[in-house]
């Protein structure tokens, strides 16, 4: 699945993408060291594993970095004689 274009603008910066996941790869790490609560280890490293694939693997590299995709073109609608 692409990313929507608001996702795009948002998680355009490195930085951005990092923070999530480094965020929640902390919270996995504290949930297995900590409580053990499996149902939250499993959340958590989805989550990690999520983001990993996302803003990582399949993350768009082809626009440039000052640059987000243009919107698809609207055609005007056949003028009537």
């Amino acid at each position: 699945m692409a990313p929507k274009q608001r996702d795009l603008e948002f998680f355009r910066p490195l930085w951005r993408r990092v923070a999530v996941t480094a965020v929640l790869a902390v919270w996995c790490g504290l949930e297995i060291l900590l409580s053990h609560d499996q149902f939250w280890i499993a959340i958590t490293g989805f989550g990690v594993l999520y983001c990993l694939y996302t803003y990582f693997w399949k993350w768009p590299k082809d626009l440039p970095v000052g640059e987000i995709a243009p919107p698809p073109a609207q055609q005007d609608p056949p003028k009537q004689p």
